[in-house]
Parts: C-alpha cells; structure tokens; sequence
C-alpha cells in the first residue's frame, strides 16, 4: 500500500526550524563576542605600543583614547558598543633589575561588558556578559 506523505516535509521544517534558529543566534552572537574582544585587545596593545616609547607618566590620555576610539585625539565612535573611557585603568610603568634597568608598561581594560543583539531566543538567554580583564605589557626601549 503507497502512503499519503504530503506535507510531512513541511511538518518536519516546522519541528526543526525552532533549532536551527536558536543556533544561528548564538553562532552570531559569539562570533560578534570574539570579535569585539579582539578589536579591544588589538587597541590594548596599540595603546601600550604608544607608551612604551613615550616618557613614563605622560600621554594617559592620549593612549586611553586611542583604546576607546582608536585614535588620540578621541573623536569618532568607540570600538565596540559601550566601552567608554572609565573603563581603562590608568596605566603603570614599572622598572625591574639592575643595570641595565628593564622598564615596563601595562595598561589594562577593566569591567567591559558584552552587550548581546539578542536578549533570548525561543526562552533561551543570550544575554549580556563581563568579559575579564583585557591587559597588555610591553617592554620600554632603553
């Protein structure tokens, strides 16, 4: 006996397309997650690449903005959505050994906080994560 199987097709994309929703958002999130973590920690590095080669205690500001906004003059957008200037941590110069003296700075990003396009989808939360702290150290030049 031949069976009738119109519209099972359509029956199953209906139980599964929920599914394959919910994996398309969270691929999406996390991709704009990773990205805006590296747009930052690209923008922590440039800002203590700056420093490195400027007198210790001078430009703060200057290199907060280029976290913030990627330039030194802070004007634009920032990088990524909310991050703001009191989010950088002032930065430390530290000098290490005998001679010669190794100098050092850091600067660090603290308490950013992802904010998700997607609140949840289909009762699952995506909601809005800290991501630790974003740090870079780079050696001075003698």
């Amino acid at each position: 006996m031949k069976r009738n199987e119109q519209g099972a097709a359509v029956i199953e994309l209906a139980l599964i397309l929920p599914v394959l929703l919910l994996l398309t958002f969270i691929v999406t999130e996390f991709g704009r997650a990773v990205y805006q973590y590296n747009s930052i920690a690209k923008s922590v590095r440039d800002a203590v690449r700056y420093l490195a080669v400027q007198t210790p205690g001078t430009h703060i500001a200057e290199a907060r903005s280029l976290i913030v906004y990627g330039n030194t003059a802070g004007v634009g957008t920032p990088l990524a959505p909310g991050l703001t200037l009191a989010h950088v941590a002032t930065p430390t110069w530290q000098a290490a050994g005998a001679t010669p003296a190794i100098n050092t700075v850091t600067i660090t990003v603290t308490g950013y906080t992802f904010q998700s396009l997607f609140g949840s989808a289909f009762g699952v939360n995506l909601g809005n994560f800290n991501y630790s702290d974003i740090s870079a150290t780079m050696r001075a030049p003698s």
